[in-house]
């Protein structure tokens, strides 16, 4: 009996010495395959912005706001680049016209510059970590005269806009910063949907919801309303479509010459 008893008590032992062993090794196999993980976004930020130092930094200032080089956390490439599509082709080919070489950075290197840029104008965008009175000589760069004619000609922003009616003393209602900001991104202004019945009746009011079966929108009276795609006949009026096209087509001079414009309107 006692044999018998030992050996009961053997086993359970052994059982939790193996599983104990297991654990540990699982523990080890773990430690050594984390660092293989991929890398966190702070830590790609923060290898992006002692690259950035090194090489762009002379040019574009040491926080990418500008020096001999143009700011540019409030740059259109960089506004539209998606993961250094747009960053890392500049980079790589330069712009021998503006006095910028060709660097040969590799792909994590270019993927590194941009997370540091985005991370930066983001910053810029919320204001969190940008002085809220943000060196205007870093911004006013443009050319007044040029900004005007482009809002009157190229740009066509006097079709929405007017330096009397809704611009009238832009200048004095926001901070420098503030205003390039609302100036590149606007915000505010619903779409708005205009649904017509199978009766010809028309319902229209701010988008609430839009997917390929079904459009939803708030009344004149503030009811929210939907309505099956396929039964009606649907129009979306964007009133920030034009800037959203802008945006794409807008040089960096340009968006310096408009916000010169912008800022003399006091």
């Amino acid at each position: 009996m006692r044999g018998n008893e030992l050996s009961s008590v053997r086993q359970p032992a052994k059982s939790a010495i193996l599983l104990g062993a297991i654990l540990f090794l699982t523990g080890l196999w773990n430690a050594a395959a984390w660092p293989q993980q991929a890398d966190s976004p702070d830590a790609a930020i923060e290898r992006g912005q002692k690259l950035f130092g090194q090489s762009c930094g002379f040019c574009h200032g040491p926080d990418a706001t500008g020096a001999r080089g143009p700011d540019l956390l409030r740059s259109p490439l960089v506004a539209h680049d998606v993961k250094g599509d747009k960053i890392g082709e500049v980079i790589r080919l330069g712009r021998p016209d503006k006095g910028m070489p060709a660097l040969p950075l590799t792909d994590q290197q270019v993927l590194d510059i941009a997370a540091y840029l985005h991370a930066r104008a983001t910053e810029a965008l919320d204001s969190a970590k940008v002085p809220t009175k943000y060196p205007l000589e870093k911004l006013l760069t443009g050319d007044p005269a040029a900004g005007k004619a482009y809002f009157n000609g190229a740009g066509g922003c006097q079709g929405c806009h007017s330096p009397t009616g809704d611009l009238a003393a832009i200048a004095n209602k926001y901070s420098p910063i503030d205003l390039q900001a609302h100036m590149l991104y606007p915000e505010g202004k619903h779409t708005i949907a205009v649904v017509t019945l199978p009766s010809g009746e028309q319902v229209k009011g701010p988008l609430a919801h839009s997917d390929d079966f079904v459009i939803a929108l708030r009344d004149a009276s503030g009811w929210y309303r939907s309505f099956l795609r396929d039964r009606v006949k649907v129009e979306l009026q964007d009133p920030l479509a034009a800037h959203r096209d802008l945006l794409g087509k807008l040089k960096p001079a340009d968006v310096h010459d408009l916000f010169a414009y912008l800022e003399s309107l006091k």
